[in-house]
């Protein structure tokens, strides 16, 4: 098992020595013939104007991740010459402060006001896949209703049809069946009777998914014609469209991030894998990157797969492949694609250092991918798939608390307002961080905050984690844990590893912890306070003693090529599972600490302020240090600060990246 894409010039050899005698063609002609490609359309003409249509208003499923791809695309058509103007109400982002887009227009995002802005200004070409679900439903009308045609405005990047394909269910099944791929069997209904014929016909449980929705609005699992009817009803009041599939829940999620340019050039950025089993929304998900339980056989079936029909459907820019893959045999069915930039986007972006927003406007120009160059590295081009030597852990923020007789179930809809991003040498680490993250009152995987729970276990919560921890601590086998979650045995393994370490450091007295016992507990992804909460002492007087013993963590680079070349990157993060730092600490900084996870009540706002002062700050000659870990933000972004660290905002991270870069300041608010 490895990859297909060049598989083609092993037939271009038997037919070079097939033919010798008779043809002595150099063989560079047949590879040039076998892998020449005609572009569809024509890039002779590169519009002067482009409008850019953002996403409006901040809501559950669609946050901060959009005003960082709408002003990488900004970026982008900038280092082209090209004008830019955009239509974006949300003042409370970065794509509508000064200095971006040349023009910013402050207006609603439906087809009436969209028209007048393309009507005053008249741009050569328009990009629909930088807003999310509303700039793109937006488009979609503009274009039913011919303003595009009737004012020469060229849709740049992906076709609009194929954008249409992908989102309504019953097309996208009907070409996906043309390649002879398979989507989840499903029917596509328009009436709650019809709904209930569907799923009589498919046999229950089924799952509702409304097609043109927002973070899996109106979706969700019903096991009976009464539980479909309540579901439907609601569904069919967000949506014209309802797609019945069989339920395939307990299978693995896993997704691929893929880039394809105009020439046919194709790569797969990211490949990410759903901690928790199909049924629960990616947005809803722990996600880990890369994947860490497919075989190779597998990994590669699914790129190959990836490629083919992103080929097929005529991509060109970014898109997000779903798969459900099951968990006992090499069956596979493609649950959706998303032909536009979305929070995985953001998430396969930070993971791997590979700016894709960015890329992907260059790529709506017709420039070829070998052309652009990786500006995270300096010295490669776009046309490469990145390497991780790290694992990467996305970890969903809910806020359920804040409101009343609110379900806190977790399933196919999006409830959560936000997510972080953790980076470490093995899962446990970067794990553990990811938990911190989303709560400051969280020391880690703790499994004294819940209690064991067979029914929560089933049926998942926003604290299922915490129900697992203490069910490993009650004794719960990998087995019977894998029965009740459906959770892979592998990362259940590795979260049994975190709580029998837990339980050791229990048996221990503060003043008998050795050099070892501090090393095995950090690389496990231990914090201070947690150690402190185990052996019953304090953060600080476990700090000191860590210091003592010299146990500090080492700096390392995202460099997108796992350390095959010198890389030049600017995103870090610290680890406890290494020997050496990837940089030095020589030059002066400016520290400025990030607005961490989106939550009610603190939002893309802090964002737009920390970015205002790295801007600042970088005018005012400073070199600037950021550290965040909110993959949708602007300030993570690789252009924003001289050094990015992507790490937690608590005084044990804080103080250690103090101590290493030993800044002229820190910036707080």
């Amino acid at each position: 098992a490895g990859p297909e894409d060049l598989e083609c010039l092993f037939d271009v050899f038997l037919d070079c020595v097939r033919n010798y005698k008779n043809n002595q063609t150099p063989v560079k002609d047949f590879i040039n013939k076998r892998l020449a490609y005609v572009p569809q359309r024509s890039f002779t003409e590169r519009p002067k104007k482009v409008l850019i249509i953002g996403s409006g208003g901040l809501s559950i499923g669609q946050a901060g991740e959009f005003d960082y791809s709408g002003s990488q695309a900004i970026k982008a058509m900038k280092e082209e010459n090209i004008q830019t103007v955009l239509i974006n109400p949300n003042i409370a982002t970065v794509q509508t402060s000064k200095g971006l887009a040349d023009k910013v227009y402050f207006l609603p995002l439906v087809p009436e006001y969209v028209e007048q802005v393309i009507r005053s200004e008249r741009p050569g070409g328009v990009l629909l896949t930088f807003g999310g679900q509303t700039g793109l439903n937006c488009g979609i009308e503009l274009e039913r209703l011919g303003v595009f045609k009737k004012y020469g405005c060229k849709i740049l990047g992906t076709p609009i049809q194929t954008i249409i394909d992908t989102e309504d269910r019953k097309i996208f099944s009907e070409r996906i069946s043309e390649i002879g791929e398979k989507v989840a069997p499903s029917i596509a209904v328009e009436s709650v009777v019809e709904a209930i014929a569907a799923a009589e016909q498919l046999g229950y449980p089924v799952m509702t998914r409304a097609a043109f929705s927002l973070g899996g609005l109106g979706s969700g699992f019903a096991n009976n014609k009464e539980e479909l009817k309540t579901l439907a009803t609601q569904a069919l009041a967000h949506s014209n469209q309802l797609i019945i599939d069989k339920s395939l829940k307990g299978w693995k999620e896993v997704e691929y991030e893929v880039v394809r340019d105009a020439y046919d050039n194709c790569i797969t950025v990211c490949n990410m894998e759903n901690v928790d089993p199909l049924g629960i929304h990616t947005g809803e998900s722990i996600v880990v990157a890369p994947s860490q339980t497919l075989s190779n056989k597998e990994y590669n079936m699914l790129r190959t797969v990836a490629i083919k029909v992103i080929r097929h459907l005529g991509v060109v820019g970014e898109c997000n492949i779903q798969y459900a893959l099951s968990p006992n045999s090499d069956d596979f069915y493609i649950i959706e694609v998303n032909a536009r930039l979305s929070r995985s986007s953001a998430l396969a972006s930070k993971a791997t250092g590979y700016p894709l927003a960015y890329v992907a406007a260059k790529l709506s120009l017709g420039i070829p991918l070998p052309k652009i160059k990786n500006s995270v590295t300096g010295v490669t081009t776009a046309c490469f798939e990145p390497s991780l030597d790290y694992c990467v852990v996305k970890v969903p923020r809910w806020d359920l608390h804040k409101f009343s007789r609110v379900c806190t179930k977790i399933g196919s809809s999006m409830k959560s307002v936000g997510e972080v991003m953790a980076i470490g040498r093995k899962f446990e680490e970067a794990f553990q961080k990811a938990l911190r993250m989303v709560d400051e009152n969280v020391s880690g995987f703790d499994p004294h905050i819940m209690r064991v729970n067979e029914k929560e276990l089933k049926d998942p919560t926003d604290k299922r984690m915490y129900v697992v921890a203490a069910a490993l601590k009650n004794g719960y086998s990998i087995d019977k844990l894998y029965e009740l979650t459906k959770i892979d045995r592998w990362f259940l393994q590795k979260m049994k590893n975190i709580i029998d370490y837990l339980s050791i450091l229990e048996t221990k007295e503060k003043q008998n912890l050795t050099h070892r016992d501090l090393v095995r507990a950090k690389q496990l992804g231990f914090s201070d306070k947690q150690i402190a909460a185990a052996v019953k002492s304090t953060e600080l007087a476990v700090r000191m003693q860590r210091e003592e013993l010299r146990i500090t963590p080492f700096v390392k680079q995202i460099d997108t090529v796992a350390a095959e070349w010198p890389a030049t990157t600017n995103y870090l993060y610290t680890t406890y599972n290494g020997t050496t730092h990837d940089l030095t600490f020589e030059e002066k900084h400016m520290m400025v600490l990030g607005s961490g996870v989106y939550r009610i009540g603190s939002s893309v706002e802090f964002d737009w302020c920390a970015v205002g002062c790295l801007r600042e700050l970088r005018r005012l000659g400073m070199q600037t240090i950021m550290i965040n870990y909110n993959p949708e933000t602007v300030s993570t972004d690789y252009d924003m600060s001289d050094r990015l660290y992507f790490e937690e905002i608590s005084f044990e991270v804080v103080m250690d990246i103090y101590n290493l870069e030993n800044p002229d300041g820190i910036i707080l608010s």
